[in-house]
């Protein structure tokens, strides 16, 4: 996705008790993402005509297998992108089947999120997960 495109992300959650957050690990855009940093939520470019609403249940299912309630959210983005910020919860037994775009994922804690580059990802992670974790 481009700073010109429309997109969605979308935030994975569970309670373990703790919070976890669903990361997938980029594995299509060839060797500058080879390393242990591209990691990043469910998400993508909106087709034509779709919603944001519409392409977050899409991405998700798309991604990995999941099929959950998407709440939209406002979440801090970094300026030029037009990207709308979804939340999700997982329960413990929501089996993850990745599509092509990703090698692998990882339930991680709140904490572990600063490995999502750009660093305004791992904000966006921040934020959201924060309502998340008073809720």
């Amino acid at each position: 996705m481009t700073d010109t495109d429309r997109g969605v992300a979308i935030v994975v959650w569970r309670r373990t008790p703790r919070i976890e957050v669903l990361l997938l690990h980029r594995a299509i855009f060839g060797a500058d993402f080879e390393g242990d940093w591209a990691w990043t939520s469910p998400g993508g470019a909106l087709h034509d005509d779709e919603s944001p609403e519409s392409a977050a249940l899409r991405e998700l299912r798309e991604e990995t297998g999941l099929q959950l309630v998407c709440t939209a959210v406002d979440a801090a983005i970094e300026p030029g992108f037009d990207v709308s910020v979804f939340v999700a919860e997982a329960e413990l037994d929501d089996d993850v089947a990745l599509s092509d775009e990703h090698d692998r994922c990882e339930w991680v804690g709140v904490d572990d999120v600063g490995r999502c580059l750009p660093a305004w990802v791992a904000e966006m992670y921040r934020g959201v997960l924060a309502h998340v974790s008073v809720s």
